[in-house]
């Protein structure tokens, strides 16, 4: 399956100063498929080590020399590494995590062999590491599940694909398509974009998806073991669980337990958050860019890694989707802002942290919230996630009000529109043109 993320790896590959790669995110994201499709559309020769299976392969690696390592290389996989040919991919590197110093040798030694690394859980060793990192010898890049658009092209709806990429503004949206985008993506918040389930769905199989889904799901709580040293897996699995069916909420912990202490709980939930499978929407004044320059870490809403493992963990199916026509509904809302949220977390450069927030003011008789704010230039953009024509807006417009702002966006199942009043522009998008915001925001 293709993915958007294997043209910033082509580019890389092309750089003449190139840096080993290491990609961050959760289990199971697809970051192994990544790297061994850009070898095979390459045609490179891949030597792949997975530390996490043999983790012995590290003392192969002597930091003293890399041409050592290189023919300690060759002779345990019985192969020739050619620099220009070769590409060397070290998988669950977290398993060994004495190789990721390593890299700045590598670096500077054989800068013309390309080397990307992988981990599932590597942000815990990245936090606590007692190593020299190799700053400014290497590089990072973050992936997350697959897109709608991706999706899309996975299920050859190539030509629906092709009909969001190069819409604008000032078209219609004819409603047949309207109408087939909108049960497209009712069928992506289901299967979710974890590349598993989605194959397992192409293959004619909803049972199959859905017990992928189930698997995975699973698959994150027997790893919560990994993590008993720092705090009880217990706990975690409590607060993993609880995660779905909070999204969209302000964070408060005695809704997680009320009887655990919120100190215990947090601690918890930033390991989880650690291992991307949560991730924190802050709070942001949002008065200008950066908006984390001024994000409040007290108050945050949180999303989980992806919306079809959220429909999952909620106990929903397609046809609690199909009953209702405002997908906005569905499940008090949550499962929209998760899709939205999923997508502009990720909506950045592929090296750049995902990061997202929110807007509130809590004042009595005159609180408002947004769901989220982004960043589009240099300008801030609120973003809701509201009911069709008769959605309130009056959070977005005290918002724009307040910031002296003129460009908002609504996110629905209506076909797109747009509503100018006063000195204000009100961008309305339906759900599957959420991966062309930006370009229709820059547009407008």
């Amino acid at each position: 399956m293709y993915r958007n993320a294997l043209e910033f790896i082509k580019k890389w590959g092309q750089k003449q100063n190139r840096k080993p790669l290491i990609l961050r995110g959760a289990r199971q994201v697809g970051k192994s498929y990544l790297v061994r499709e850009f070898a095979r559309k390459e045609s490179l020769s891949l030597l792949e080590i997975n530390f996490e299976k043999n983790r012995e392969l590290a003392e192969l690696f002597d930091k003293r020399s890399i041409q050592k390592t290189l023919e300690f290389l060759e002779i345990q996989y019985k192969t020739r590494i050619e620099p220009k040919t070769t590409l060397l991919f070290l998988d669950e590197i977290q398993a060994a995590p004495e190789i990721i110093p390593m890299l700045r040798y590598f670096y500077e030694e054989r800068p013309e062999l390309k080397i990307i690394a992988a981990g599932s859980l590597l942000e815990f060793i990245l936090k606590d590491h007692s190593f020299s990192m190799p700053v400014g010898r290497i590089e990072y890049m973050y992936l997350g599940p697959m897109t709608f658009e991706e999706f899309l092209e996975a299920r050859g709806e190539t030509g629906l694909k092709k009909l969001i990429e190069e819409f604008h503004l000032k078209d219609s949206m004819p409603l047949p398509f309207h109408q087939r985008l909108i049960d497209q993506i009712r069928t992506y918040c289901m299967t979710g974009g974890m590349p598993e389930a989605i194959s397992a769905f192409l293959e004619n199989s909803w049972e199959g998806c859905e017990s992928i889904k189930k698997n995975l799901l699973s698959t994150y709580e027997d790893d919560f073991s990994k993590y008993r040293h720092r705090v009880s897996d217990l706990r975690l699995r409590k607060v993993f669980q609880k995660i779905p069916r909070l999204i969209g909420e302000k964070l408060k912990y005695v809704n997680i337990d009320p009887l655990e202490r919120a100190k215990d709980l947090a601690q918890a939930l930033d390991l989880l958050c650690m291992a991307r499978v949560a991730y924190p929407v802050y709070h942001s004044s949002a008065n200008g860019v950066p908006l984390g320059a001024e994000m409040n870490e007290k108050f945050f809403k949180l999303l989980f890694l992806d919306v079809g493992l959220v429909s999952s963990a909620c106990g929903l199916n397609l046809l609690d989707l199909e009953r209702e026509e405002d997908l906005s509904r569905v499940n008090q809302g949550r499962l929209m802002e998760q899709l939205i949220g999923q997508h502009l977390l990720y909506d950045h450069p592929p090296y750049q942290t995902p990061e997202l927030y929110y807007w509130a003011r809590e004042k009595k008789n005159a609180s408002a919230e947004v769901d989220y704010v982004a960043q589009l230039g240099s300008k801030v953009i609120p973003i809701e996630i509201k009911s069709g024509k008769s959605g309130s807006l009056r959070s977005l417009h005290l918002f724009l009000k307040e910031k002296g702002l003129s460009l908002g966006v609504r996110f629905n199942s209506e076909p797109p529109s747009i509503l100018k009043e006063k000195n204000m522009i009100l961008i309305s998008l339906p759900f599957y043109l959420v991966g062309q915001w930006r370009r229709l925001c820059e547009e407008s």
